[in-house]
């Protein structure tokens, strides 16, 4: 027992150190998004242990939800910390604003807990609320400049609808809508060297084209190339997807901005035989395989691309069909098919 304060000190100054220069990886690669829009989850210390002893060393949180941060002290879990959509008006317009959600959210929890990102919003662009995320991430920021906490990147998560162009992947562009704030960003994020996050779900563009989509590339387990664009050859639709952005990117000047992958997933029900137990295993142990390959994409061959599986449980609170079944693990915290 006298062992337990030492732990709690190195984990502390393992968790300081990294929000401070992010220079410590102590994680797995894969990570997992812990939605909870469903009443019968289990109890966030439950959560966070399940994540754990399954080696999930990443954990994706949309909101600063108290119980799940509270559970997560010390427990070496990186965490990508979101911003609800609907705070962002009042945020973007009072730095005074920012300064207390970091407060209440992010600063007692700074030696217990590795952040490795906040989003700021959750596929808010294109729409409405997408000229707030620029102003907030800025303001974000500076608070973590004057707090020397290189370690923790700002950035925002888009959907594959950012794109108004998609195929092939050298084509890709963002909306017109899109590229208004895009622009924007994207400077801001290759200034400070920090990633945009993207939600890559070849399941929806399968399910709306099976006869032109092929079922193998969309769970990557095309044998021969699919897809060529120029000299770059397609395996899978994922490696497509995620190129499309990087060609968006450098449409808008963000040539050597990174991507983290923030959402992937199959369901496992709902929409009948495109969505099946042995379908959804398939493709997120294919989508673990390839991330923690680090194999890159054709063009981006060998970079490190994180990734996080959507999502920890099937959440009935989502609206009925495929939504309430993208999840590894029943509320029970039995598997719904095998991962890990």
């Amino acid at each position: 027992m006298a062992a337990v304060p030492w732990v709690a000190l190195i984990l502390s100054f393992v968790a300081t150190i990294h929000n401070h220069i992010g220079l410590v990886e102590a994680s797995a690669d894969i990570g997992v998004c812990y939605g909870m829009l469903g009443d019968d989850l289990p109890a966030a210390t439950e959560v966070v242990n399940l994540y754990k002893t399954n080696g999930i060393g990443n954990m994706r949180l949309f909101d600063p939800n108290p119980a799940a941060l509270e559970a997560l002290r010390g427990k070496e879990i990186d965490v990508s910390l979101g911003i609800q959509n609907e705070d962002l008006p009042q945020l973007a317009g009072s730095v005074d604003a920012v300064n207390s959600w970091f407060a209440t959210n992010v600063e007692p929890y700074l030696n217990d807990i590795v952040f490795s990102y906040i989003s700021v919003g959750n596929e808010v662009i294109p729409g409405s609320l997408g000229i707030y995320v620029l102003p907030v991430m800025e303001s974000l920021q500076k608070i973590l400049d004057d707090r020397n906490l290189a370690g923790i990147k700002v950035s925002t998560v888009v959907p594959g609808s950012a794109l108004g162009v998609s195929f092939p992947p050298s084509s890709g562009e963002f909306t017109l809508e899109a590229s208004s704030v895009m622009s924007g960003i994207v400077a801001f994020l290759a200034q400070r060297g920090s990633p945009l996050m993207i939600n890559v779900y070849p399941y929806f563009a399968y399910a709306s084209d099976p006869v032109n989509i092929r079922l193998d590339y969309a769970q990557f387990t095309a044998t021969s190339p699919v897809v060529k664009d120029g000299e770059l050859s397609y395996y899978n639709l994922f490696d497509a997807a995620v190129d499309s952005f990087l060609a968006a990117m450098e449409k808008v000047g963000g040539a050597n901005v990174d991507v983290v992958v923030s959402e992937s997933g199959w369901p496992s029900d709902g929409n009948g035989n495109f969505t099946t137990p042995e379908l959804a295993g398939t493709y997120n142990r294919n989508f673990l395989k390839h991330i923690t390959s680090r194999a890159g994409t054709p063009k981006r061959p060998g970079a490190y691309i994180e990734g996080y599986i959507f999502a920890m449980f099937n959440e009935n609170q989502k609206p009925e069909g495929v939504e309430q079944h993208f999840g590894l693990f029943h509320p029970n915290m039995q598997p719904v098919y095998p991962v890990f």
